[in-house]
């Protein structure tokens, strides 16, 4: 069975609610339990973080700062630690986990600028005597839901922001990898930061709906499926609360006639079948332009897709790992044979995979499929797993148009050697995040990540100036002082005529 993985409120484990089994993907097996935590323990994080919170926000931004410099530090120390917990159980390989943190850690090196990015604007003599200033000052306490895919990654987007901005932060993680979370807490302990301001609370709806209805939580940011993101926004804002609530995804990748397409295959191979395609940002459809391209392309990728190296996060060369439940594993080849059974040709089929050894772990072969239609349920859904789709475009106007139609806009990419034609989809496509020869353009960490249409709810993206904008409120000071102030009253706004 394993250990009791535990909530961490006010700096101190808790073993409170329901438990739930958590599991080696690449095993099968029951590892250990989650304490499952509702209202109550909410409730106490909330109280906790409120009152560690007062003095966080007070604390100088260079102060807070220090901590991201030393959370930093730590984390490099400890990337394999913290690589190892990931893919426990997550099940994505170990070079993929590394990958994890190193994204992470450029949203904690930003967050290291906070005296810069916090230090407001100051403007003389606005009108006569009158000066105006303005500063950012934390909301007080906020929460992070975050998904299974990246039980480090995403967290650490949003935390260090939220941190260094003087907030005080509640996150509940993924039920199916929690010890993450827990593990972040350990890091953050370590780096200084005071107890109680950082919390962790398990659990699923009971404890997702506690944070969206809590009064003395302020800002919510979530990672997740769409219909998810859909409802954290709606009864989030309801609350009163911010909400930035990122969804779902059907990325697309161009590949135009004059592209590389040794290049384009193995970008595609890389971008379609990391982490299982477990990702929001995972390529998984494929638009040559052209029957020629398309044939091309396929020739290419078939033989690349059935020699996957897939394995468990142990083994070094493993370049895929299993699905993260039995559940998912089930939805994936359901939608596969959907697919077939819907006309798309099943070039190469995943279905079925077992790893000798590991015959209980939740694994599925790369897929990949031709001829698939827009109209066909394996295009209009997010899979989120290692099958990859080949759209044929019969021009690039048409390929354009299918991505624009798409009700998701996260990510897009174009592969071509024509600097007219990535200008005129950079300008044209209406998609959040653009790559140009660039897979997955996931914005390093002092740009802002987020998508458009059905891909994001609110206004504000994830870490970066976003992130700034989003953690902190607006407050506009104006002051005149006694010798500037004439006798008799004022009816009108200070102007410069005054």
């Amino acid at each position: 069975m394993g250990e009791v993985i535990p909530h961490i409120i006010g700096g101190a484990p808790q073993r409170s609610g329901a438990v739930q089994p958590v599991f080696n993907p690449a095993t099968g097996e029951e590892i250990a339990q989650v304490t499952m935590g509702g209202a109550t323990e909410v409730d106490a994080a909330v109280r906790g973080a409120a009152e560690a919170g007062a003095a966080w926000g007070d604390t100088p931004p260079a102060k807070r700062a220090r901590v991201m410099f030393a959370l930093r530090e730590i984390c490099e120390r400890r990337k394999d630690e913290i690589a190892r917990t990931i893919s426990r159980e997550h099940g994505k390989t170990h070079a993929d986990a590394l990958g994890e943190v190193a994204r992470a850690l450029e949203v904690i090196e930003y967050a290291c600028g906070a005296p810069e990015f916090l230090k407001g604007d100051f403007s003389r003599n606005v009108g006569p005597d009158i000066d105006s200033a303005s500063e950012r000052q934390p909301l007080g306490v906020v929460a992070g839901i975050t998904p299974f895919n990246f039980p480090s990654m995403v967290p650490l987007w949003m935390i260090p922001m939220a941190l260094v901005c003087g907030n005080s932060f509640i996150l509940k993680p993924s039920e199916r990898d929690p010890s993450s979370a827990n593990l972040i807490a350990d890091l953050l302990d370590e780096a200084g930061l005071p107890k109680g301001v950082f919390n962790v609370v398990h659990g699923g709806k009971d404890a997702v709906d506690a944070i969206l209805d809590h009064p003395g939580i302020m800002a919510v940011s979530f990672v997740g499926s769409t219909p998810i993101a859909d409802y954290v926004y709606r009864r989030g804002t309801a609350a009163g609360k911010r909400v930035q609530a990122l969804g779902g995804a059907k990325n697309h990748m161009v590949i135009m006639p004059d592209a590389d397409l040794d290049q384009a295959a193995d970008a595609l191979l890389g971008a379609g079948f990391g982490s299982a395609g477990e990702r929001c940002m995972a390529v998984s459809v494929a638009v040559p332009v052209g029957e020629d391209t398309a044939d091309r392309l396929v020739e290419k990728l078939a033989p690349q897709v059935a020699a996957l190296k897939i394995g468990p996060s142990t083994d070094p060369d493993a370049e895929m790992g299993p699905v993260i439940t039995r559940a998912a594993q089930d939805r994936i080849e359901g939608l596969i044979s959907k697919g077939e059974a819907e006309g798309a040709k099943v070039v190469v089929d995943g279905r079925g995979f077992r790893l000798q050894g590991y015959e209980g772990g939740f694994w599925v072969g790369g897929t990949l499929l031709d001829h698939v239609g827009t109209e066909m349920t394996v295009y209009c859904e997010e899979i989120f797993g290692p099958v990859l789709s080949i759209v044929r475009a019969s021009s690039y106007a048409d390929a354009v148009d299918m991505i624009n139609a798409h009700a998701y806009g996260n990510g897009t990419a174009i592969f071509t050697r024509d600097g007219d034609a990535a200008r005129d989809f950079s300008k044209r496509i209406q998609v959040g995040m653009v790559g140009v020869n660039v897979p997955i353009p996931v914005p390093v960490g002092y740009h802002s990540f987020g998508g458009w249409k059905q891909s994001i709810f609110g206004a504000h993206g994830i870490y970066g100036p976003e992130a700034v904008h989003f953690y902190t409120r607006l407050k506009t000071i104006t002051s005149r002082w006694p010798t500037g102030i004439r006798a008799g009253a004022q009816f009108t706004f200070p102007s410069l005529e005054d």
